[in-house]
């Protein structure tokens, strides 16, 4: 347990604006966004500078106190939480909140790690670019956080996951050094590519304290659809009309289910299907160009109308303003809070050959339908890349707990329809605290011994996020 002269010298490095000790002040940060964890720490550790918290891990690597690296705390899969006996320090990111340049030439944004997504793309947009990035959780999801768990997001189809963006990285490493690899450059081919060992590590390496991201051209024209199609394979067949129609247009290629979407409309106030009819499924395009004038809205109703006439689509609208087109992503947005209102809810960030999407979710679903009878099956998610949000709903009237206390079965059964179509059972939520079991089947043998010699060789004392990522 950490002692009383440990916490002494942290204050002593970082204030007492920089360490909460109170039950009160700390248990927000011991519990998880899904409530799935409910941890304990003595204290949380909120440093202003690399400098200081480098300090502080310099004297938990000495005494062996393990710590807990935290941003939002927006994690699906308890990656941020401490455990249970209070052993673990939680260490907070959210002061490390200065953007340190922005150069619009070059492209590139130097951040802190405290920053959340939502302010970076805000600066950003100020200069007149882009942070492609987009999630759910980006107005509290800190960059930190997001390059640590590799986040993906709506807009991976055109630009890639988080480390598609990261140049160059500041790290605390777990004996307290701080690594600057803060580079701009784009081409820099000097030995092994430290920045991505750390990218997607969850804090189990160290933690980022800093980053320099790509910028792309800020959009001038958009353009927004919600279409309402029979099937999983008719979205697919849309989706395919797009991309050989202009494939660098697409932004956003977003599936629905209509039972995911009728969640929304019930537990979402203000939420409107802009719709005549219900879908069993429903697809959000988004298109966008830097140049103004591209022709985007043409290019939606020519495909539309061709998906139309051949049965494609069943219906469809077209955003007419901005605020239409708001008003459609927050139905897209608003899916992962409705199923919480909903009731309980078990889920799968998986991912599969963007060709087999259609397969899998009748195969997996079918799955599931026979293991707990009536449970209620709500994909969803990020089609145009192949990472579908597979989650399963408690069965109408059922106990909560009961359902819950299932979740490892429910995920192993549709992870082994995962590994059938050659999937992944994590494409961008990361391993957490919920699936470092799942590792040995899924990255056993050569691959998960040689991420067990890195740990070992880069935090020798095991201090840094313990029971994450790695079984």
């Amino acid at each position: 347990m950490p002692t009383t002269s440990l916490l002494d010298a942290i204050r002593a490095i970082v204030g007492d604006r920089g360490l909460l000790t109170d039950s009160t002040d700390t248990a927000p940060y011991s519990e998880d966004w899904r409530r799935l964890y409910q941890g304990r720490t003595s204290a949380v550790i909120r440093p202003a500078t690399a400098q200081e918290l480098a300090e502080v891990i310099r004297l938990c690597a000495e005494t062996g106190t393990p710590v807990v690296p935290q941003g939002g705390n927006t994690s699906m899969v308890g990656g941020a939480v401490p455990n249970e006996d209070g052993s673990e320090l939680v260490v907070s990111t959210a002061r490390l909140n200065r953007i340190r340049d922005l150069d619009p030439t070059d492209m590139t944004l130097t951040i802190e790690s405290g920053v959340t997504l939502k302010a970076a793309q805000t600066a950003a947009a100020e200069a007149g670019c882009l942070l492609p990035l987009s999630i759910s959780s980006e107005g509290s999801a800190q960059i930190g956080g997001v390059l640590a768990v590799n986040a993906g997001g709506n807009n991976t189809v055109r630009y890639g996951n988080a480390r598609d963006l990261v140049l160059g990285l500041e790290v605390v490493l777990p004996d307290g050094t701080i690594w600057n690899g803060l580079r701009r450059l784009r081409k820099d081919n000097t030995g092994y590519c430290l920045r991505q060992l750390f990218v997607g590590s969850e804090g189990t390496l160290g933690v980022i304290t800093a980053a320099v991201l790509k910028l792309a051209s800020q959009p001038r024209e958009v353009a927004v659809a919600l279409c309402g199609v029979a099937s999983p394979e008719a979205a697919l067949s849309l989706f395919t009309r797009f991309q050989a129609h202009d494939p660098n247009a697409i932004n956003a290629f977003e599936l629905m289910s209509g039972l995911g979407m009728s969640f929304v409309l019930r537990h979402i106030p203000g939420a409107v299907l802009p719709l005549e009819t219900s879908a069993p499924f429903y697809v959000l395009v988004e298109l966008a160009s830097p140049r103004p004038n591209a022709g985007l809205h043409a290019m939606l109703e020519q495909v539309l109308e061709q998906a139309l006439n051949t049965a494609i689509v069943q219906d469809a609208v077209i955003a007419a303003s901005d605020a239409q087109r708001a008003a459609i992503w927050r139905l897209r947005e608003e899916h992962s809070e409705a199923q919480k209102r909903e009731g309980a809810s078990v889920k799968n960030d998986v991912s599969v050959p963007v060709s087999k999407v259609p397969a899998f979710i009748r195969q997996a679903t079918a799955t599931c339908e026979a293991l707990i009878p009536g449970i209620r099956v709500v994909p969803f998610g990020h089609m145009g890349d192949g990472n579908i949000h597979f989650n399963l709903e408690q069965p109408a009237g059922s106990d909560a707990a009961w359902f819950l206390a299932r979740d490892h079965a429910i995920m192993d059964a549709v992870n082994e329809v995962v590994q059938a179509f050659d999937g992944s059972f994590s494409a961008e939520h990361g391993i957490g605290r919920l699936k470092p079991y799942m590792m040995p089947d899924w990255r056993g043998g050569a691959e998960l011994a040689l991420m067990q010699r890195i740990k070992a060789a880069i935090d020798p004392g095991r201090i840094m996020n313990p029971g994450k990522v790695l079984p």
